[in-house]
């Protein structure tokens, strides 16, 4: 896995990377090694086929705190598994290639790869600087569909301005899996010292369409409780903190 960091100015200390936003109240929350993590995720609509798949949208966001006085860790690496009832439409979906959104702003993405653009979301860190207490940043995250090694993949585009203006490009790889979960998304996170940001929220947001799914209700049962996705968040010293997002769906007659 290859991981892309380019700077729109002198960067003085870099933002961390991932993508985030405001978990619902439904959120799952574990924790494990002095990191506390809430996370939700969800599909709309929820009303689906019994046979076959219909499109839907797919969205999994996350809060990282510290559980104890140390802090947070650093962030490593991202997995999220997707039931093996959905999957992911790449057909028909143009290719971005990576060199084109590496750097940019995410206006200057748009521009490249807007006809590849399959979702959306937030992250925000914890900007450390030597000497200095560490200050909140934020920014925006643009996912494009992609191939790495002719493989398929989801090029998170992550752009923010705090310290300076900075870009990174975050590939995710896309891999299928026998078992509950079908499709797989993995990314490694560098494993680099110094002017880093700490990961505080993650987001990822699919729009409909690059989502299709069914509702897995046995034959006589209108709905079922299923679950939608595991994630696996991996951080420095060993840590990892993995979630199951429980959610439930009904039977489109």
């Amino acid at each position: 896995m290859r991981w892309r960091r380019r700077s729109l100015g002198t960067v003085t200390a870099a933002l961390a990377s991932a993508t985030l936003l405001a978990v619902p109240a439904s959120a799952e929350v574990d924790q494990a090694g002095g990191v506390r993590v809430s996370v939700s995720g969800n599909l709309a609509p929820n009303r689906l086929p019994r046979q076959g798949v219909a499109p839907v949208a797919v969205s999994v966001s996350g809060k990282i705190r510290p559980g104890s006085a140390n802090g947070i860790p650093k962030l490593t690496a991202i997995e999220i598994g997707l039931n093996s009832h959905g999957r992911l439409r790449t057909e028909g979906v143009p290719v971005c290639r990576l060199g084109k959104i590496d750097p940019s702003t995410s206006a200057q993405a748009l521009v490249a790869c807007g006809s590849s653009l399959i979702g959306e979301g937030r992250f925000s860190a914890d900007v450390r600087i030597p000497e200095q207490s560490p200050f909140p940043s934020r920014g925006k995250v643009l996912a494009f569909y992609g191939k790495l090694g002719g493989q398929p993949a989801i090029f998170a585009h992550i752009y923010g301005t705090v310290p300076v203006p900075t870009s990174y490009v975050l590939p995710f790889e896309i891999a299928k899996a026998k078992g509950t979960y079908g499709t797989v998304l993995s990314a490694s996170l560098p494993r680099v010292t110094g002017e880093w940001g700490y990961v505080t929220g993650i987001s990822l947001n699919l729009k409909r369409g690059f989502v299709a799914a069914g509702c897995p209700a046995p034959p006589g049962f209108s709905s079922a409780v299923f679950p939608l996705m595991r994630t696996r968040l991996s951080f420095a010293g060993g840590v990892r903190v993995s979630s199951t997002i429980i959610r439930s769906c009904k039977v489109d007659r």
